[in-house]
Parts: structure tokens; sequence; C-alpha cells
């Protein structure tokens, strides 16, 4: 689902050569009311949205994100009627025509760049991810609240990055923002050697059975993905946990 103005518009991702989201339907926000369906439906954590001229059911990955669906499009749908009066400017008269280009191109996620050996974050061309495809692939959504979050904990520095097959240690130019650590080797560098999207990701400090032997260490992990950085001091290591957590990340 996405805002756009005063409509919502519901989308689709195919298997087509530019992995575009196909758009299905657009529902104005002007009048629009919503009603919980799990019972209707049978299906966990879904809502109707009626519109002026039709309705759609939907659902959420999970009851929280539920909740926060609910709320942005409340607080959509009231500011859509504060405007006065309804926007008929719909995208086409063929929505099936019309197509989203929010993707970064291709279906592996750039944080597979971080995995491997000392000169994985060595690679060329990084390709960066839009929070819209990092959202399709990790099912899961970004509320208005989690942007304006996002955007009061931006942080950059040096942090060390542990290889994965060893036990050595990389020291780079980290810069958190947009839901994701972008790496550098300097903070010289115009461009990054990597990124990580965290939306889904868990920040916690290892275990003691993880054998990281390392003082002001903490872990960022999402399903098998696994990874270990460290900070140069307890000041700057409390200072990331602090807003790694401010940012929602658990999915």
């Amino acid at each position: 689902l996405y805002f756009l103005l005063d409509f919502l518009v519901y989308t689709s991702r195919g298997m087509t050569p530019s992995n575009q989201f196909k758009v299905h339907g657009q529902l104005p926000l002007f009048g629009m009311t919503i009603r919980e369906s799990e019972e209707e439906w049978g299906v966990p954590h879904s809502f109707t949205l009626f519109g002026q001229r039709q309705s759609v059911v939907v659902a959420a990955s999970c009851a929280s994100e539920m909740e926060r669906w609910v709320e942005d499009i409340r607080m959509a749908i009231d500011l859509a009627e504060q405007s006065s009066s309804p926007n008929n400017d719909l995208l086409s008269t063929s929505p099936s025509d019309n197509k989203l280009s929010e993707d970064g191109g291709g279906d592996q996620e750039s944080e597979e760049e971080l995995g491997g050996s000392r000169s994985s974050l060595e690679r060329q061309g990084h390709r960066g991810n839009t929070t819209v495809h990092v959202c399709w692939h990790r099912n899961t959504s970004v509320s208005m609240v989690d942007f304006s979050v996002a955007v009061e904990n931006q942080l950059s520095g040096n942090l060390l990055r542990k290889f994965k097959n060893s036990n050595g240690w990389q020291k780079l130019w980290v810069v958190f923002t947009n839901f994701s650590l972008f790496f550098y080797k300097s903070h010289q560098d115009d461009y990054p050697l990597a990124s990580l999207p965290l939306l889904g990701y868990s920040v916690t400090v290892p275990a003691e059975s993880e054998n990281i032997h390392k003082d002001y260490v903490f872990k960022l992990h999402f399903k098998s993905h696994v990874y270990y950085f460290r900070s140069e001091s307890e000041y700057t290591f409390e200072r990331r946990v602090f807003h790694l957590s401010s940012v929602h990340l658990l999915s």
C-alpha cells in the first residue's frame, strides 16, 4: 500500500523485467472508513477499507503492524477531509496499466555484500535499496512515526566490523540514516562500499557463548544474518545502541 496525495494505492510486484510495482487500484481517502475484519474473513490482523465506490480487505503481518497501519490511515483520512473537498485526479482510468518504480533493481539484498571475506566491503558498483524494496522482501512496514523518529536519529562515526570467517576487525566510517547503515573506508569517501538495511533487524549484546572477547560490541541480526560491530569507547557504544534501538527495527 502507498499513500499518494489524497489516495491510498494498492499494488503488487510481478515477475517483470523492470521489477516495478503494478498498480491494481486506488481508494480516495476522503470519506473512507475502516473496520476490523478478522472474524468476518477468518484472516489474522485483517481490516477492510471502505471507499466511496469500492472496498478492499487487507491484512498486516502482525498485530502491532496492523495497529500502526490503522492509526496512519485514520490520520490520513482526517487530513484529507480537512482539505475541504475530495480529490478526483485519479492516476489513470486504467489502473492496471500504471506502475510505480520504487525498486532497487533485483531481489538480492545488499546486506549480502557484508558477508564473507576481508575484501567483501571493497566491492565496486554498490547498489542501494529503497525502503519500499526492503519492506517488500521482509514483509514489514514503515509508519509516519517511524519516519519522524528516523530523521531525529541519524548518526555517523568510526565503527569496527567483525569479519565473518575470522577474529579480525575492520575499521570503517559508518553512517546511520534512512533505516540503513552505510559503510565507507573513510569520512572523505563520496560513495559507500556497502549498505545494510536494518528494517526487521534486532540489536542486542552478544552472549558469552558467542565468544566475542571484546568490549563495547553489539550484534545486529535478522533471520540467518548476524553482524557484530564494535565501538571504540563506552560513550560511542551507548550512543550507537541508543540510536539503533530508537528506530523501529524489530519486525
